[in-house]
């Protein structure tokens, strides 16, 4: 079943949750909009039956342009208390899904500039359209990225890559994109969000613990030194030595045939 509310639509099928930004065009990122995705990144979190999440911006205009310049012109004017608060809320949200404990995925067709690029690189997978654009022009307004884009944009196409675009504010066609490591698979014009699903598909057969884990690992590889990385990664391959799907992966190589993962749920909150 489908419904919209603060201008996203939500809809599950079967496994997999698929979130639109729907405030068309150009589907600007309003406080609105990041607080009622807030509250259904929770929702999916804690749904078992959800195993993957995918968002896109409906239609083929835009995955979303950026944030609300309406609506930042009233903020600046309230002064930097409301700006702050702003900024913090994008983080907070922007940030539970980078760590969100289920696979993601961003669906882009058209502009994703900006706080949209920002919100699309907190995904794992960045499926787009070869007409898409990608840029961060905030340079050319006087002010640079402030929703997270400096850490984790930086962090898909390195240092250099991103000084070109931060600093410039010029886009990149959806070629450069997937030189440059921002983008992990092109679809033809108007399919993006149809091969999103179908790779969603794929991932919900997977282990979810696993998988849970598996990201957390990886985020700390980035975020913090080797040895806690490495003993991070260690202590999470230990716990999934007791798991359901571990068991039922061996089980099924031993019987040469696919595993039917399922019986392992996610952790949530994340930490227990």
């Amino acid at each position: 079943m489908e419904h919209t509310m603060g201008h996203i639509r939500f809809e599950a099928i079967g496994p997999v949750a698929v979130v639109g930004l729907d405030s068309p065009p150009f589907h600007p990122l309003s406080r609105a909009m990041v607080l009622r995705l807030g509250e259904l990144l929770v929702h999916c979190a804690q749904d078992d039956a959800l195993r993957v999440l995918v968002i896109h911006g409906t239609g083929d205009k835009a995955f979303s342009a950026g944030s609300d310049l309406a609506e930042l012109h009233t903020l600046i004017a309230h002064g930097p208390e409301a700006l702050a608060a702003k900024f913090a809320q994008d983080e907070s949200v922007f940030g539970a899904l980078a760590r969100f404990p289920k696979p993601t995925i961003s669906a882009v067709e058209g502009a994703v500039m900006g706080g949209g690029l920002e919100l699309a690189v907190c995904c794992d997978w960045i499926v787009a359209s070869r007409a898409a654009r990608f840029g961060l022009p905030e340079v050319k307004l006087g002010v640079f990225p402030g929703s997270g884009g400096t850490v984790r944009v930086t962090r898909r196409i390195g240092d250099g890559r991103a000084r070109q675009m931060m600093l410039l504010g010029d886009p990149i066609d959806a070629d450069t994109a997937e030189r440059w490591g921002l983008v992990n698979q092109l679809s033809e014009p108007g399919q993006a969000l149809d091969d999103a699903r179908r790779l969603a598909v794929r991932l919900a057969r997977g282990p979810a613990l696993a998988m849970q884990l598996c990201k957390q690992a990886l985020d700390a590889a980035s975020e913090h030194g080797e040895q806690e990385a490495l003993a991070l990664a260690r202590r999470h391959a230990v716990d999934l030595g007791a798991s359901a799907d571990l068991a039922e992966g061996l089980r099924a190589f031993d019987e040469k045939r696919h595993p039917r993962f399922g019986a392992s749920k996610i952790r949530w909150p994340p930490d227990a």
